[in-house]
């Protein structure tokens, strides 16, 4: 049964007659007739009785006109709510970003886009790029805020990239690093990687103590105190009034941070995703 044979049930209901709901649904008596047949032998029960003074339906008959009737209400109020969509910017947006993002950028978008599209569903977590990433691939999220290099045949985009920064407080500057703590923090294995090298080319490794904090915002604290040097993300500076210093590797390459967008392809067609992508290059 299909939404036309809701409507020819309405109709006999309404009309009580074979010839009159034929006309109103500009159809043959025959061809109304063999419709009816058919519907009775795919639910396998008898809808109608006919007599002389017209029709009636059959306890069968009427439950399944009372669930029609209720059928061509929920398309009628899905008809009413989709035209209401029209020109606004609704759905579910399932993102993940990555804990530096969320912390000292993520906000500011929320606020905004929260603002702007209120009707939008915002089913975002934060977390580790490594987790999200997995996820990404497992298709279970929509677009992601990432750190660090991935391997992605889907959208993307280079969001930004920082200089990674030696800090340390102003009461240590021109002293040797090797004169006081490193501070290290958790991080994902490529850019710990890259920190162990910059140390190893510079000459400060674990020798020279050292200890390790779970987040930079830990770590920043610590060095704000006094207690050693670390390296950083340039995102997590705005409010460090200590030295800073962007690092560079042997070879002249720059230490840099990448954080990119990535989207599924479908999802990137889906206006709340492309606009939340949108406001996220904004502001970059």
């Amino acid at each position: 049964m299909d939404e036309k044979d809701f409507e020819l049930l309405e109709v006999l209901d309404e009309t009580r007659n074979i010839t009159h709901a034929a006309d109103k649904l500009y159809m043959t008596q025959s061809a109304l007739s063999k419709r009816i047949k058919s519907m009775e032998q795919e639910l396998g029960v008898e809808i109608l009785l006919r007599s002389r003074q017209g029709i009636r339906f059959t306890p069968a008959g009427e439950k399944v006109l009372e669930h029609s009737r209720a059928a061509l209400k929920q398309m009628e109020q899905l008809r009413r709510g989709l035209d209401a969509m029209q020109g606004e910017v609704c759905g579910t947006l399932k993102a993940g970003v990555s804990v530096n993002f969320s912390y000292y950028r993520l906000p500011e978008v929320l606020t905004e886009y929260h603002k702007k599209y209120p009707r939008v569903r915002l089913d975002i977590a934060t977390g580790h790029s490594r987790h999200f990433y997995q996820q990404m691939l497992d298709g279970t999220l929509d677009i992601a805020v990432l750190r660090g290099e991935y391997p992605w045949d889907g959208t993307q985009f280079l969001l930004s990239q920082e200089d990674i920064c030696l800090i340390y407080a102003r009461e240590y500057e021109g002293k040797p690093l090797s004169d006081y703590l490193y501070i290290d923090h958790q991080t994902d294995a490529s850019l710990g990687a890259q920190m162990a090298r910059w140390r190893y080319e510079n000459g400060v490794t674990g020798d020279t103590g050292s200890f390790v904090v779970d987040n930079i915002t830990a770590c920043l604290e610590m060095v704000k105190r006094g207690l050693g040097w670390a390296l950083m993300p340039e995102i997590a500076l705005d409010n460090f009034d200590g030295c800073v210093r962007p690092c560079t590797f042997e070879n002249g390459e720059p230490f840099l941070r990448r954080t990119y967008i990535f989207c599924q392809r479908d999802a990137a067609a889906l206006p709340q995703v492309q606009l939340f992508m949108d406001m996220l290059k904004k502001k970059r």
